[in-house]
Parts: structure tokens; sequence; C-alpha cells
């Protein structure tokens, strides 16, 4: 049996070629530009190539700040013109401010003009292109399913929710149910490979918890399609790969079996380094908000009417409490009727707390915790306790989420919106058990740059 394969791109192949084609087509353009033009300012050469190194730098780190990496935003056209404008501009500006890294400001200012407009021009046109071909119905992944009749379809509709590209053409059953009637076609055992040539499946996604519930004659074919060069995955990885976060509604009790702690979590060197890290970042946070003390002292005066300061009892690692700081946000008395999870629009939160949420400014106070060691700069964020017992009795395994200090931002909070019920704390643990697991420093400088765009398009909560 043979099939022929489309092409298609995982989620972390189609953000490499994102980056790689960004910095091919921008130096391409300034290559043109120079030749096209008399522009001298971006000459490249034998003698000067390094200043290539520094723009590319400069522009993935912006592209990354700028979001031009999320792929959601890369499909959409005027999202995607936001942050190419944004990532050009401050591209530029940075550039052209650090001449003992690059090249000395042009003598005619006109150069500068043609460095931006090839730098903007390339990075839209390669968009365009990215959008209309790689992003297009061509590049999507057909798959085919193997699991039970009464979970497949849920399963199914979270992976598509996760990649788009990701499209199920079918379904083979390890275990009929009367009861359940599922949407997508069921495949026959003896028509899967018929089924994988004619529509060119080129993967299979094991979804079944328990392997000895699978038919010995599956697996024979599962063998065959193997050696014919399909691949085959097991659900949780590509649940995983997908969404970056971890599969915990459907590990159930064999949830230890996928979740491996992260080698960082005993890592004295990676501990201490994190450790100095926090140290640093609480002093440069504490002093960077003594700037706004006093905007957020007149702020609270005349919008909050209440102390300026509140602490409340968070669980930390290893389940020890702590008080966490914050500045108010809210109107006094905002829990006399008993704790209640806070939602995007509550009205308890005044006027300018909306304002200190949005910016993050509330947040500052805990750097007193970090300096205290009570939190990390990077973790799952605290719950209260009564939150936190709530939350454990629906979901057995919420309370390993302590097993690290709870953090001012995490993988989380960059993923994912504001949680204002038990399903959204659920996708929120799935978070940050995908943070526990990955743990690197790879992965925090990653959710700082997140962190910091959260906060320049002002999406705080």
């Amino acid at each position: 049996m043979t099939s022929k394969k489309k092409i298609h791109f995982e989620i972390s192949e189609r953000k490499i070629l994102l980056r790689l084609f960004d910095v091919f087509f921008v130096l391409l353009a300034l290559y043109m530009v120079s030749n096209l033009f008399e522009f001298d300012y971006f000459r490249i050469s034998i003698h000067n190539y390094y200043w290539t190194f520094v723009l590319a730098f400069y522009l993935l780190f912006f592209g990354t700040l700028f979001e031009m990496y999320n792929l959601q935003i890369a499909s959409n056209q005027f999202l995607v013109v936001r942050s190419i404008v944004l990532t050009a501009t401050s591209t530029v500006v940075v550039y052209l401010l650090t001449p003992i890294l690059t090249p000395s400001l042009p003598k005619n200012r006109l150069q500068i003009i043609f460095f931006y407009v090839a730098i903007v021009g390339a990075l839209f046109l390669w968009r365009i292109a990215y959008q209309k071909l790689l992003a297009s119905q061509r590049f999507h992944k057909k798959v085919i399913f193997l699991g039970e009749d009464k979970s497949v379809d849920s399963l199914i509709h979270e992976l598509e929710k996760a990649d788009p590209n990701y499209k199920v053409m079918g379904y083979l059953s390890t275990k009929e149910s009367l009861k359940k009637k599922v949407k997508i076609p069921k495949i026959l055992i003896d028509d899967i490979e018929s089924f994988v040539s004619k529509h060119a499946v080129s993967e299979i996604v094991v979804a079944q918890k328990s392997t000895e519930e699978v038919p010995v004659e599956i697996y024979d074919k599962l063998l065959h399609l193997l050696e014919s060069g399909i691949i085959i995955r097991e659900y949780s990885q590509v649940y995983e790969n997908s969404t970056q976060r971890l599969p915990v509604q459907y590990a159930e009790k064999d949830f230890y079996k996928y979740f491996p702690f992260s080698r960082s979590n005993n890592n004295r060197l990676y501990i201490l380094a994190i450790r100095l890290f926090d140290i640093l970042s609480a002093i440069i946070g504490l002093s960077a908000g003594m700037v706004f003390l006093p905007l957020v002292l007149i702020g609270n005066l005349i919008g909050n009417r209440g102390s300026l300061l509140y602490t409340q009892e968070r669980v930390g690692r290893n389940g020890i409490p702590f008080k966490i700081y914050k500045f108010r946000s809210m109107v006094k008395n905002a829990e006399a009727g008993g704790a209640v999870f806070a939602t995007a629009n509550d009205v308890r939160i005044t006027p300018f707390g909306k304002f200190l949420r949005k910016s993050r400014l509330d947040e500052f106070p805990q750097f007193i915790n970090i300096l205290k060691g009570d939190m990390a700069v990077i973790g799952p964020r605290p719950e209260r306790p009564i939150f936190v017992e709530q939350i454990a009795e629906i979901m057995p395994f919420y309370h390993t989420r302590h097993v690290i200090k709870p953090g001012l931002t995490g993988w989380a909070q960059v993923k994912h919106a504001y949680g204002e019920t038990i399903d959204d704390s659920l996708i929120k643990l799935q978070y940050d058990l995908y943070y526990i697991k990955h743990r690197s420093p790879f992965l925090d400088l990653n959710i700082v740059i997140k962190t910091l765009s959260t906060v320049l398009f002002f999406r705080g909560q």
C-alpha cells in the first residue's frame, strides 16, 4: 500500500519557518535596495557581516514581543499588519540608536526611510505569501483516530480546536457504544488501508487509554501501516504538542505515567540561577514601582477610597500558606458575602482598579513576596485556600502545581484568559503542569517575553 502524502507543517515548524523567512526576506530586501538605490547604510560585506546578526536578533526579539509568531495572529490580516508595523518600527529605532553594534547614522536621512520601508515591505509581502500558501488548506494534516465511541468526538474536538490544521477524516472504533453516535465517518478494520490511501492520511492518533482493550487484529493493521510510512502517535503526545498543556482530563489515574517532572526542578544550578533572577527582578520591579507610586496613591485616594495595600492568604509551595501583597483594586468589604471568583467585568472592581489590573500595576507589591522567597517571578499563580479545596475536589491533580513556588506570572497567565470558572481553572491547571513538566531557561524566557506583550497590549485582568 502506498499513500500520496501531502505536505504538512507542525506548529513548531511553522514558527521556525516564520522566523527564518522573516530574516531572509528582510536581508534580501535590504540587499536589493542597496543595489538599486544609493543606499549605503546597510551594505553587507566581509567587513561588516556581523550587522546582519544584530539586525536579525532585534527583528526576532521584537517580532516575538509583538506576537509576530503567534500563529492565530499570523493568519489574521489586520492583526499581522499591526504586529509588522510595531516590530519594524521598534527594530529600526533600536538599530539606529545602538551605533556601537550597528553602522553610524547616515548623513543622508533619506536612507533611514529606505531602511524602514525595506523592512516593512519585506515582512508584509512574506506574510501575505504565508497566509495564501502555508496557512492554506493544502497543508492540512489528515489523520485517523483510534478510540472508543463514547469519547472520540470530544477528543477530536479538543485537537482540532488546538490546531485547525488537523483534519480528522475518520475513526476506527475499539469499543462500540449503542448510546453514542459519532459524527465523523467510521472505518471498518478491513477498509483502513484503502481509506488511508484514498484520503492521503499521514497520521493515526491512538486515543485509547487502556491498550489491553485494543483487538489484536487492529494492532496487526497498525504495524503494517507503520511499516508503510504512516506516523502513529498517542493522543496525549499529540495534544500536548498542539496545545502546550497537559491532558489531565484524559490521563485520569494514570496521570503520572504522562508526567515525568522536569529535570530543572532538581537542578541546583538552575534553581540558584532562578533565585538570583528573582532577586534582581524584584529589586528592579520595586524600583520601577516607586516611580508609579504617586500615581497609584492619588488614584487610590480618589477612585478606591480604601487602604492602598491589602493582604490575602494564598497557597504556596508544598501547600504552605503565605500572605500575598497587592494594591487595592476592589471596593471595601468586597467579599462581605463570602469568597467568590473574580470575573472580567466584576462590579466589585473600581474604575481605577480596572486600570491597575489592565496595566498589571496592582501586582507590583508582590515583588516583596519574591524577595521574601514566598514566590518566584515565574510559576503557577497562587490561589486562595478555599478555592484550592473546591478545585482539588473536582481535579485530583490540582495539588501537583504546588511542587514549585507560585509566580508573579506564568505559562497559564500568558496562554489563557482570566479564569472565572472551574472550567477555566482546569485549562490553567493544564498549562501550569505543562510548565512544571517542561520547565527550562528557554521556556522561562518565552514567558517573560509573552508577559511583556501582555503588559504592552494592556491585556491584564
